[in-house]
């Protein structure tokens, strides 16, 4: 298995606006071999900004390429420049193979 997580440092007072971005939209995931689950994470919050991670587990890391190639990857994002002024610099990827 693959865990492919993005965290999201978003702007503080916005973090209802960024929970709505992720309600509404259409991942496509569930038209993806080898999708297994999605959590959206709050974390932390600090004096600027409050960390979210969106989560992804995929039944291998090579299922998470494929749909990173795909037409549903890009329909998923392809609204995200409504996403602007919402965060704290870029999101930060961070993938991780299972080993247990």
């Amino acid at each position: 298995m693959f865990i492919a997580m993005n965290r999201f440092r978003v702007v503080k007072g916005r973090e209802d606006d960024f929970e709505e971005v992720w309600k509404s939209r259409d991942t496509h995931l569930d038209k993806v071999d080898g999708f297994v689950a999605f959590h959206l994470l709050r974390g932390p919050e600090s004096d600027d900004h409050t960390l979210y991670s969106s989560h992804t587990v995929w039944a291998s890391r090579q299922a998470f390429e494929d749909w990173t190639r795909s037409e549903h990857f890009r329909a998923a994002h392809r609204d995200a420049g409504r996403t602007k002024g919402l965060y704290v610099g870029h999101p930060n990827f961070e993938g991780f193979d299972v080993v247990l």
